[in-house]
């Protein structure tokens, strides 16, 4: 059973019933201590309020989602992606995030390259890093499940992401996801090989039958994954971090009140993380 006061929710569960503001507040009336924050939602509430309304409350930022999103077909667009990028370190740093996750991004518009893709991501990573290491972001590189590798993220398993922390050295590291790795037959092993790069800690569930690839993720407990298996290995690693609640979910959880939600994750949270 995990320990609540290692709870984070992802602003993604709550997304369709709540503003920053509104989530701020309702996760902390819950009991809840952590919260992810996205972007967009940061861009409505203004960076300068959130981080007075985070530190009020006294919430910690398990994460801000997201960079990445590096390949593209020209120099300019993935400049301008960089540029982004160095927006995203930036309000990290000022919201105290305890790190950045790295969507890296899929193939550029018309592009079979994914070889290509992958080296994109590489170099739009590495010239990064010196930005994020100035302002104490660390980076953690999400791997997203091989479904999303054309569209989303290139990099699908927790190997092809610690290849690339070996590569690019300090500041970068890896958020463990259960919904996206949890089929890898490797992934004790890498888990075990990551040790300390653990960054982040995300958990929901994988439904059966999956009726949307991106906005049917499930609660923790209603679907296949073994959560508390994979909590198991990623704790013997050392990390104590906060663990992360993050579920899509256009036609079930997003149509229900926001209270009803943050509840059931609670519940959840006790009894299937």
């Amino acid at each position: 059973m995990a320990d609540l006061a290692r709870m984070s929710i992802n602003q993604a569960t709550t997304r369709e019933q709540h503003s920053l503001a509104q989530a701020i507040t309702a996760y902390t009336q819950a009991g809840v201590p952590g919260i992810s924050i996205w972007r967009d939602k940061l861009a409505a509430c203004g960076l300068d309020e959130a981080v007075r309304m985070v530190n009020d409350h006294g919430l910690r930022i398990s994460g801000l989602c997201r960079a990445g999103q590096f390949p593209a077909a020209d120099a300019a667009t993935r400049q301008a992606n960089l540029d982004e990028n160095r927006a995203a370190i930036d309000e990290a740093a000022a919201l105290g995030a305890e790190c950045l996750i790295v969507v890296a991004g899929g193939l550029p518009d018309g592009s079979k390259d994914l070889p290509g893709a992958r080296q994109m991501i590489r170099d739009g990573l590495g010239s990064l890093l010196p930005h994020a290491r100035a302002a104490g972001v660390a980076m953690a590189i999400e791997p997203l499940h091989p479904m999303y590798a054309g569209d989303r993220c290139a990099i699908n398993t927790l190997s092809q992401a610690l290849d690339l922390c070996d590569d690019l050295g300090d500041g970068v590291g890896v958020a463990v996801d259960v919904y996206h790795l949890w089929w890898d037959p490797h992934l004790q092993a890498q888990i075990k090989r990551a040790g300390e790069r653990i960054l982040a800690f995300h958990v929901c569930d994988w439904l059966l039958p999956t009726t949307d690839l991106l906005l049917d993720r499930g609660m923790m407990g209603d679907g296949v994954i073994d959560i508390p298996q994979i909590r198991d290995w990623v704790e013997r690693t050392g990390y104590g971090g906060l663990i992360e609640v993050e579920i899509f979910s256009a036609e079930n959880w997003w149509k229900r009140p926001g209270d009803e939600v943050i509840r059931t994750c609670l519940e959840r949270f006790k009894s299937n993380v």
